[in-house]
């Protein structure tokens, strides 16, 4: 089989491009520039807790060096303190970190990876679809035709890739704009983000005036300032006078020292485009979408892309020609993610007039302020409507509710826990590590096993059973085994997708019951003419 193709190498695409390899798929990733990113530690990223987890799992580096993982969260308007929080193990730390650094260590992850070609200086300019793959060409001074499998365009919001398949990218322009500074200086709240609605020195500007601080390593902040719709440029000195202004606001009147490093304009978009796949061709990342109003990060949705394509993209491409371009795995991408950042799109529309709307009555209504101050720690956090990770529950691939399914502290289509389990091998591993290994896993919630050695309890109580069933998927399945999971009592079975959202939980070990979700988690029944016998022992690949 052909490589998967991919075109963009940003953070979306060279994660996806470490995905497939992680599933035993070559790729070719095409990068229209030099294949160096410009140091701005002004454009930086914050990654919440399941894609910090994906990036470091792939690139294998740790970013807590050099990132910041924060401390807590404080929220203030005017003079007032409306909410502080305290990350920890229960309210896990969003990850703040310069985007060249976060690209950077993909980049070196893919250099280390055999099954990664990443061809320089190569910008799409043609798309060819046959029934067996496809052919991209590029121009350049390696200008060439690639040959591929499927085609993945990550290449930004002006998707070239999105042109050429003539695919609609409807939405709004210019939602949100924000100036930006990275500085080191000294706060008084050390390792804490913050939120500052309508502070109280500034003396124009729109009434819903905010700031916002996050704070990087080393001593370095990124501001951000909302700027007044239609207002006028920022200009060097205007921006200067509002970091001298923001700091002594903050700092009882007088400016402390800071090094100014890296100034800018963010804009935020909002658009979605119609289809994300047109036969063998697919779209991810910004070119897929644009969101980021009110504190929620695009590059999350792109990397949960990047992850939810890749498994399907993988199990596609080792059944080799028995993977037809319509098959339902393939389709059900779309389905799933354009469904959900759909939502985000939604609520974030809805909250905005609220949010945004200036003054009036509504500004006086009791508890308005801290409705207001939910909405927005929300998408900073990635908490709600606007933040949290997206669930499929009316996905293709859920299956339907039998007697035997129980309700844990998951729902079926969310992200799962990341609870410690017990490894084929004996060793103890977080659920998370056992994501993206190309196949299903299936974890028994099993009190008191964490005390006995593996080989004494695989072959009591429900454990032959069990590891018989898991044996006779449809796809090659990993079986784990849990002291606890939220919301799960002894011996629930649960069944996971490669991208760690759940599938069903079941009360006890139920053969045929866990074979068909895992079926329906596959993209559907057996292909036709292949006995149900055979794809037991044998599996799909």
């Amino acid at each position: 089989m052909d490589p998967v193709i991919v075109v963009g190498a940003g953070p979306v695409g060279l994660t996806l491009s470490l995905a497939l390899a992680r599933h035993g798929v070559p790729s070719v990733v095409l990068d229209e520039g030099p294949g160096k990113d410009e140091q701005r530690p002004a454009r930086t990223v914050v990654l919440r807790e399941d894609t910090a987890a994906l990036v470091e799992r792939l690139s294998g580096t740790s970013f807590d060096g050099a990132g910041s993982r924060w401390a807590g969260w404080r929220s203030l308007r005017r003079k007032q303190e409306m909410r502080t929080l305290t990350f920890g193990e229960q309210l896990p730390a969003p990850l703040h970190i310069a985007q060249h650094e976060l690209t950077g260590a993909l980049r070196e992850a893919v250099a280390r990876e055999r099954l990664v070609k990443i061809s320089v200086d190569s910008r799409l300019d043609s798309i060819e679809e046959e029934k067996s793959g496809l052919t991209a060409h590029t121009r350049g001074p390696k200008g060439t035709w690639w040959r591929g499998s499927y085609l993945v365009g990550c290449d930004g919001p002006r998707s070239t890739v999105r042109k050429l398949l003539d695919i609609r990218f409807p939405g709004r322009t210019a939602v949100e704009r924000h100036a930006v500074a990275a500085l080191r200086t000294e706060l008084p709240w050390p390792g804490q983000a913050l939120l500052h609605r309508s502070p109280p020195w500034r003396t124009s500007g729109p009434s819903g005036a905010e700031i916002v601080g996050r704070p990087l390593a080393d001593g370095v902040w990124r501001l951000d300032w909302l700027l007044p719709p239609r207002s006028d440029l920022v200009t060097p000195d205007v921006l200067v006078a509002r970091i001298r202004e923001t700091l002594a606001g903050w700092c009882g009147g007088s400016t402390p020292p800071y090094e100014l490093l890296d100034t800018g304009v963010h804009t935020v978009h909002h658009r979605l485009a119609r289809r994300w796949r047109v036969g063998r061709a697919f779209l991810a990342g910004d070119a897929a979408h644009l969101l980021g109003a009110l504190g929620t990060q695009g590059l999350d949705e792109g990397l949960r892309d990047a992850d939810n394509l890749a498994w399907k993209l993988a199990l596609a491409w080792h059944d080799g020609p028995r993977a037809a371009p319509d098959d339902a795995l393939l389709d059900s991408y779309q389905v799933e993610r354009r469904a959900v950042v759909a939502g985000r799109l939604r609520a974030a529309d809805q909250a905005l007039p609220i949010l945004r709307g200036g003054g009036g009555l509504r500004s006086y209504v009791p508890g308005s302020a801290r409705g207001h101050d939910a909405l927005l720690t929300d998408g900073h956090l990635g908490h709600g409507p606007l933040g949290a990770p997206g669930t499929y529950a009316d996905s293709p691939l859920a299956p339907p509710r039998s007697e035997s399914q129980v309700e844990v502290g998951t729902a079926p289509g969310a992200p799962i826990s990341d609870v410690r389990v017990t490894a084929p091998d004996g060793s103890f591993v977080r659920l998370r590590d056992r994501l993206g290994l190309g196949h299903l896993l299936v974890v028994l919630v099993a009190p008191g096993t964490g005390v006995w050695e593996r080989k004494h309890w695989m072959s009591a109580g429900l454990m032959p059973r069990l590891a018989a069933a898991v044996a006779a998927l449809p796809h090659e399945a990993e079986l784990l085994v849990a002291e606890s999971y939220p919301g799960a009592a002894a011996h629930t079975v649960l069944l996971i997708r490669p991208d760690g959202h759940l599938v069903t939980a079941l009360s006890g070990v139920r053969p045929a019951e866990l074979y068909e979700a895992a079926q329906t988690a596959l993209g559907g029944p057996v292909p036709d003419g292949e006995p149900v016998e055979s794809a037991t022992k044998g599996g799909r690949a």
